[in-house]
């Protein structure tokens, strides 16, 4: 729900493995003390919002085994603190 953009001093949140569905809320790019998000093996479906390159904290961002599409946006490059990024097993575009 969009209401999780108002946990701006978490600093883990794991909701991998549920049957969550829909498009990511643009509010998770408000969690800026994350640093682990996963959110891999659910349903979720549309692009990566870019709002997620708000999250220079994170140093884990897991996405994978989701049915997300589209291309990765640009300013996920700005997420200098990343050490893990998984987004396989989507249907993400590109080059």
């Amino acid at each position: 729900p969009t209401e999780m953009g108002r946990l701006t001093a978490v600093f883990l949140l794991g909701l991998g493995s549920n049957d969550l569905d829909g498009t990511i809320p643009t509010e998770m790019g408000r969690l800026t003390a994350v640093t682990a998000l996963s959110l891999f093996s659910n349903a979720l479906t549309g692009t990566i919002p870019t709002e997620m390159g708000r999250l220079t904290a994170v140093g884990s961002l897991w996405l994978s085994s989701n049915d997300l599409a589209g291309t990765i946006p640009t300013e996920m490059g700005g997420l200098t603190a990343v050490t893990t990024l998984q987004l396989s097993s989507n249907a993400l575009t590109g080059t």
